[in-house]
This record gives C-alpha cells, structure tokens and sequence, in this order.
C-alpha cells in the first residue's frame, strides 16, 4: 500500500496582510495572532493566511487554489504577487519514520492538524523571504555602487537629501525584516510535541531560513553603514563649500569697502 502523499502550495506577495480586516472575507477561517485557517468543504484541503504577506494551500486542487486566491484579491485587489512567485513542498506518511527530509520531500510517520500548520509556516516564511532577500540585495547592490564612486572618485553626490531617503528606507526595511520574519522563532505548537519540533528544525534546514535571514542580516547592517559614512562625507564636503563661501563673501564686502573709498 502507498504511502500517503501531500501537496503544500505557498504563494507570497510584496504587501502585508491583515487578519482582522480579511476575517470578514473569510468567516469560515479561525484566526489566531498569527493566521488565518480554514478547511475547504468535503475535505478538499485546508488554506493558511499568513500576515506576512503568504497564503498556503495544503492538499487544495489548482482550481480551489485558484478559487481561493480570488477571493483574496477581491478583498485586496493591488495584491502583489513576489517576483518568485509560488513554491510547492511534498510531505510523505510513513508509520514509525523519523521525521527527515529526504530528496526534498518530508518523510514523517503521520501529519495530523497541528503538524500540517508547522509545515505550512515554514513553507509561507520562506516564500516570504525571498521578496525580503530581492529588497535587501538590491539596495547591497546600490550601496556598493556609492562606495564604488567614493573610492574611485573620492567624492560624492553634493546632495544630500537622495541619500537621506536611501538610509530612511534601508533602516525601514531593517526594522519590516525584524518584524515581520520574528516568526522565525520556534512555533509554540513546536515546543508541545517533541516530533513537531523534529519536523520544524528539518524543514528549517531544508529552506535554509537562519542562514538567509542572517545574510540579510548583515547586509542590512553593512548599508546602513556604508550609507552612514557616505553621507558623513557629505557633509563635511558641503562644509566646507560653506565655509568657502563665506570665505568669498568676507573678501567681497572687504573688496567693496576698498573700492567705495
């Protein structure tokens, strides 16, 4: 007899997602401080929405997802779907196995309720990370660039008020990145069972989530950084424009006084 086999489905959007406001779209659902889930009728799958902007299908048919989907954007209709767009992660029953992970699919001796809500957090953070990891290298990549003008150039951009917003939306999306993937913390269901716990710290491994989010990490911290020092250099350039300046205006009205004599 085969194994039991199940489909988890995650599709991630750039905007956040607020519960309060979508239980009204989804009376069916349970909300929880950290999700929205609801079972589709005559057992065709559960559905897992997440504030962090992910939606989760577990054993739901490309249809119903489809279905399901709409009534998200007709609730929210400037959804963004994340350029990654969705992932798909295959579970497989098998009695008295060990939670493992094994050529990318988990093997796990039975997925029960509160087993398949594990799986479906991890699979909904990372789809959420990658939008997260596409922001954070991009603004790496224009940081670098900066640097790259400071050090071949040994100037930068008089004005100052670009790299101001540059730094207010690094340091935004630091705090967005802080915030919102907190969920990275162990799941309180993952603490009750020990096999949960097995299963998450397996799917974790398998997503590479503490690894990702501290490359983030440190590349957060190394452009607001980076972008501090720039815009110190800035300054003192504009400084001392200044004090040229004044330097000028002192030599004029000193010039005047001369010629008026």
């Amino acid at each position: 007899m085969a194994s039991p086999a199940h489909n988890f489905y995650a599709v991630a959007f750039i905007e956040n997602l607020s519960l309060k406001d979508l239980a009204a779209t989804f009376p069916e659902a349970r909300r929880t401080p950290h999700e929205l889930h609801y079972e589709l009728p005559d057992r065709r799958g559960r559905v897992f929405i997440y504030p962090f902007g992910a939606m989760v299908f577990h054993d739901v048919s490309p249809a119903d997802r489809d279905a399901e989907l709409g009534r998200l954007r007709a609730a929210r209709p400037a959804l963004t779907m994340t350029p990654g767009g969705a992932d798909e992660f295959r579970v497989r029953e098998d009695p008295g196995a060990t939670p493992d992970v094994s050529e990318g699919v988990l093997i796990l001796d039975q997925l029960g309720p509160e087993r398949a809500s594990v799986v479906a957090l991890t699979m909904g953070q990372s789809a959420a990370m990658e939008y997260y990891e596409g922001a954070v290298e991009k603004m790496f990549e224009q940081t670098e660039r900066l640097v790259e003008r400071l050090e071949i150039e040994g100037t930068v951009p008089v004005r100052t008020r670009p790299l101001h917003r540059f730094i207010g939306t690094a340091v935004a999306t630091r705090s967005e990145v802080l915030s919102v993937l907190h969920l990275l913390d162990r799941p309180d269901a993952a603490w009750d069972d020990p096999g949960m716990g097995r299963i998450y710290d397996e799917l974790r491994s398998e997503f590479d989530l503490v690894d990702r989010y501290q490359s983030m990490e440190m590349k957060l911290r190394s452009v607001q950084e980076s972008l501090e020092l720039i815009l110190d250099v800035a300054r003192d350039r504009r400084l001392v424009s200044l004090e040229l300046v004044v330097v000028l205006l002192i030599g004029f009205e000193i010039i005047m006084g001369f010629i008026r004599r």
